[in-house]
């Protein structure tokens, strides 16, 4: 007969040997997984004479940022980094101020190294081949310069070209006309670098490199690979030509985030594309910050903006934890494109922001303009006003310190041309009343000063409306109206402008009439444009 307590005895010891051999088991393989993590290491030096190898005379770097795409390490005293690496990250130096980055035959920087062994998943556009073994040593060359803390950067908002001859209207319409390249630093192209045909990357790059400046771009919804079924692969073609998605750098005394705010599929619908960052990507942003002065300018550029009260459009929560991160950066600025129309988003406690003072969101327009279409111009290029009644154009961010302000630029016109004015040119006396003066301005936003007057009146105040540019909706109905064949595409139909106002004209007598219509911008400086009226009396 088996005693009860000696099976009892028996069960115990068995439980605690099992338990043992577990224990065992998970060491070995915690073990196993410490000795198979790779790292990335290397030095961050001066390459003085830039031939991106370290020579006798040129000393590592120290307190240089590094980055596997999430963690960020600085370089020690004499310019070294250790990162952890997998089969898929990009190593990447974030520019110091004082320092510049190698640039290749394109003008594009040169900052990273990328680290995928099997290389990308095979897709209709290529990404990257395979990288192979991580080489003993990543090495960063940087070369010393004086930079400003007054300094100005071109922002671009989708260039969007979609075959080579978009890419052509891009070159002539946009770059050629720009007569001072020297009126900035270096450049920023806010996504949407082509529309779809990622084969047309070669070609945008060799485009932008006529700039002849560092250019720093972000991806957009059109620049994605469209048939990678996890978001953390829709960027493969794009970091196959331009490297790291999401990155940052400094110039004088200001940080830029440049930032890939696709989530691609949707993950709520399994198709199309939403705004919003993985938590890989927030993490990078929080690592990255940890090593930035409170007092800098944090500049975010990113391709979808912020501005979406609908969670299905824009995931808030991205937005609320992006906004906890820079709660405590009083001085900060996002940039972002998509809309093809001009705006000027603010957030405050309402949206998330953690500060009195909102944070300020600037919607560029775009250098595609309309998607090229309107008529074309005496050079055979689209006009391409945007839906909201704004001319295709760029801007410039000045930056002073860590305060910044930024022009709009109508291409081909003068840097003055800040107010487009819509209104009849000769009108018969008994009906001067009826007719409206509308002012469209293009950095304007809700409750700026807009002041008319005319014939050296008194000024008086001119009413923002929510309405569509009226002198767009004339270029559409050109071709809605057409009786004969029209060159060009049709323009999309209109959107409600964010910066418009009009006034009613007054009783007039017959004569000449000259109205001012000036608006006092954000930066507090002064914006005028003037119309000729003729009134007659019949």
């Amino acid at each position: 007969m088996i005693h009860i307590g000696a099976v009892a005895s028996l069960l115990i010891m068995l439980d605690i040997q099992m338990k043992n051999i577990f224990a065992v088991a998970a060491a070995l393989s915690l073990s196993y997984s410490l000795s198979a993590q790779e790292f990335a290491k290397g030095i961050v030096f001066n390459d003085i004479n830039k031939n991106g190898i370290i020579d006798k005379k040129e000393v590592g770097l120290p307190n240089v940022s590094v980055s596997n795409g999430i963690d960020v390490v600085q370089t020690d005293a004499k310019g070294q980094y250790k990162l952890p690496v997998n089969k898929d990250n990009i190593i990447f130096v974030i520019k110091p101020a004082n320092y510049a980055l190698p640039i290749d035959t394109n003008h594009q920087p040169q900052f990273y190294y990328i680290h995928k062994p099997e290389g990308s998943p095979q897709l209709t556009y290529k990404g990257v081949s395979p990288t192979g073994k991580l080489p003993k040593e990543i090495n960063f060359g940087l070369t010393s310069q004086k930079e400003s803390t007054d300094f100005s950067a071109f922002i671009f908002g989708d260039p969007q070209a979609y075959d080579m001859v978009e890419m052509d209207y891009f070159k002539r319409g946009i770059i050629d006309r720009i007569a001072n390249k020297d009126a900035a630093v270096f450049g920023i192209s806010l996504g949407d670098l082509v529309g779809n045909d990622l084969s047309l990357h070669p070609a945008y790059k060799s485009t932008i490199a006529l700039m002849g400046l560092p250019w720093f771009n972000v991806i957009g919804n059109h620049d994605l690979n469209f048939d990678t079924k996890e978001d953390i692969y829709s960027d493969e073609a794009f970091e196959a030509s331009f490297g790291p998605a999401t990155y940052s750098f400094n110039y004088g005394n200001a940080h830029f985030l440049v930032i890939d705010d696709i989530i691609y599929p949707n993950p709520d619908t399994g198709k199309g594309y939403k705004g919003g960052l993985r938590k890989d990507q927030l993490d990078f942003i929080a690592n990255d910050l940890k090593y930035v002065p409170k007092d800098k300018l944090i500049v975010l550029a990113f391709h979808i903006p912020l501005a979406h009260d609908d969670s299905s459009v824009f995931r808030t929560a991205d937005r609320d934890r992006l906004f906890d991160i820079l709660s405590e950066f009083p001085h900060t600025l996002s940039l972002s494109a998509h809309t093809h129309f001009q705006q000027q988003n603010f957030f405050g406690a309402k949206e998330g922001w953690k500060q009195a003072k909102p944070h300020h969101e600037y919607n560029l327009g775009t250098t595609s303009g309309d998607w090229y279409s309107g008529e074309l111009d005496e050079n055979g290029i689209p006009v391409s006003t945007m839906r909201d009644g704004t001319p295709k154009g760029y801007a410039i961010l000045n930056i002073k310190n860590n305060e910044y302000s930024f022009d709009y630029k109508v291409v081909g016109k003068d840097a003055n041309y800040q107010i487009a004015l819509y209104g009849p040119s000769v009108i018969d006396q008994k009906y001067a009343q009826r007719y409206p003066v509308y002012a469209n301005f293009f950095i304007g936003k809700k409750g700026d000063q807009v002041l008319y007057r005319i014939n050296e009146g008194k000024w008086k105040e001119m009413a923002q409306v929510g309405e569509i540019d009226p002198s767009f909706d004339h270029a559409v109905q050109q071709f809605d109206l057409a009786t004969a064949y029209k060159e060009g595409r049709r323009p999309s139909d209109g959107t409600v402008s964010t910066h418009l106002w009009k006034f009613k004209l007054p009783k007039l007598k017959e004569g000449n009439y000259k109205v001012e219509v000036k608006a006092i911008d954000m930066f507090n400086r002064t914006h005028t444009a003037i119309k000729e009226i003729q009134v007659v009396r019949k």
